[in-house]
């Protein structure tokens, strides 16, 4: 068990983290859920978010910042946790009798985030994302009491899309981070040279190889949909959203002709809203 210690550093607040709430490709936790519902999620999304903030931005050691977490998630299962956003995480890992599997694992994303600033490989590049990303389908599941294996396979195709999609938004952002995360192999299949993701626009074999990872993760989308045709009412609509959130970000990437070194390109709420609809008509997400 990781030693619970007093953190060298400032760990962000509470409300700042909530805050990038707002800025999110999916809703967080939709009021037609219902307040107990509703409170879980936003309780899994502060951590999610927490785990992303001290990974991306802490001051220092990151790794130390990464292992000051660990140690909460041990009190949060265990004890008495420090940070507010853990409290109120404890609160839903006791009553959702959630596991701590995937929230160490999204840790250890992060962890993998200092280690780490290439991928050479799609398959590389999955496998990052089961650490980044699925947990969190994983842990949504849970909170529904929802899950199986079959459905967290499901859930994990849909969760790498929404991570693909946020790669292909961010590309800016996450170079000057010092990180890329779209695959070598795919830049190069393109004739894409890394440098060229620094330009101010998006040059020709940029928006190629952009065009491509979203059809992939388009693909991904519709792998993961017969998930909701095993979904019955407030969790079928929770992950329908979650899909469409991710569609309706492809949708404004391919809006923008693929350049997204301008600016990440983003969807407002009308069109989440006609994705949500245009999701659940699909025939993928039909019931059995």
């Amino acid at each position: 068990m990781t030693l619970l210690v007093e953190p060298s550093f400032a760990a962000p607040t509470a409300e700042a983290v909530m805050a990038r709430a707002q800025t999110e490709n999916f809703p967080v936790a939709s009021r037609l859920l219902g307040g107990a519902l509703r409170e879980h999620l936003l309780a899994v999304y502060g951590f999610a978010r927490l785990v992303d903030e001290l990974g991306d931005s802490a001051p220092g050691d990151r790794l130390a910042a990464l292992d000051w977490l660990s140690g909460e998630l041990d009190a949060a299962f265990a004890g008495a946790p420090s940070h507010p956003l853990m409290l109120r995480l404890q609160s839903t890992i006791r009553e959702c009798r959630l596991t701590r599997g995937p929230f160490e694992r999204l840790i250890e994303a992060n962890r993998l985030d200092q280690r780490r600033d290439r991928y050479e490989t799609w398959s590389q590049l999955r496998e990052y994302c089961a650490l980044s990303a699925d947990p969190v389908g994983e842990i949504v599941l849970g909170v529904f009491g929802q899950s199986s294996p079959e459905r967290i396979a499901l859930s994990d195709r849909i969760c790498t899309a929404l991570q693909l999609a946020e790669h292909c938004q961010d590309v800016a952002e996450d170079l000057r981070r010092g990180r890329i995360y779209i695959p070598a192999e795919d830049l190069a299949r393109f004739g894409c040279e890394p440098g060229e993701l620094s330009a101010a626009h998006a040059s020709a074999p940029v928006r190629a190889v952009l065009a491509f990872e979203v059809d992939r993760a388009r693909g991904l989308i519709a792998e993961g949909l017969p998930l909701l045709g095993m979904l019955r009412g407030r969790a079928r609509l929770a992950v329908a959203a979650f899909a469409a959130g991710g569609s309706a970000a492809l949708d404004a990437i391919e809006r923008a002709g693929y350049d997204v070194l301008a600016g990440p390109p983003t969807a407002g709420n009308a069109r989440r809203l006609a994705a949500l609809a245009a999701t659940l008509r699909r025939p993928e997400a039909r019931r059995p």
